[in-house]
């Protein structure tokens, strides 16, 4: 199996050495290096051109938005997992805007953390489900336009995302549509084969973009 490599960048000791203990049980990760602000960061960089960094980017003193596009530009291969203690809607956006596809909080579960790290080296999109409800709540601010562009789902395959959306389990899926759950995990597999997406947060994006979920705050 490929081994990854990885470099930490956080402020606080403890969280860099709590990663180091989490993605050290996958044999396929190696940590080589650990650094507190973005200088040290930049400079690691550049000697290990690291496949992945996890980052929080919220501490002003040592790491900032901007040094999420400060990575791209000394690494480009790089790839970056934001795990990050903000919660601002704002700053989440603009992190967003930069291109970063995989973002936690840092409230978030172990397995969470290490399903994000594997998607987001496989170049997939991950979110948590605070980060999809700031999204979720931006598609539908009255400045937002519904993306009108027409869909290659089927009606029953619409209705399963609209369902998958809203959160509902496969099980619950069958129960509303009348189906087997067989069933309704071989339309979710077909779907994300048409759609090319391999995650439920990358789902939820796509029925956002199509206006295929209702606001019911």
């Amino acid at each position: 199996m490929k081994q990854y490599t990885v470099l930490l960048a956080d402020e606080q000791p403890l969280v860099r050495l709590a990663l180091r203990q989490l993605l050290s049980q996958r044999d396929h990760y190696q940590v080589v290096a650990e650094v507190g602000n973005e200088e040290e960061l930049l400079a690691s960089l550049k000697i290990n051109k690291p496949d992945l960094v996890v980052i929080d980017y919220s501490q002003s003193e040592s790491f900032r938005p901007s040094t999420i596009a400060k990575i791209k530009t000394v690494s480009p291969q790089t790839q970056v997992l934001v795990i990050s203690a903000d919660t601002r809607k704002e700053n989440i956006f603009q992190v967003l805007e930069m291109g970063v596809t995989s973002f936690l909080t840092k409230t978030c579960g172990t397995n969470e953390i290490l399903d994000a790290a594997h998607a987001t080296l496989k170049g997939d999109k991950f979110f948590c489900t605070r980060v999809i409800d700031c999204l979720l709540e931006k598609s539908f601010s009255k400045d937002t336009q519904v993306n009108c562009a027409p869909t290659p789902l089927s009606s029953r395959e619409i209705e399963i995302v609209q369902l998958s959306a809203r959160g509902l389990i496969a099980k619950e899926i069958a129960d509303t549509l009348n189906l087997s759950t067989h069933t309704v995990y071989t339309h979710r597999k077909n779907i994300m084969k048409k759609l090319q997406i391999n995650s439920s947060s990358e789902l939820v994006l796509y029925a956002v973009s199509k206006g295929l979920v209702q606001n019911e705050g």
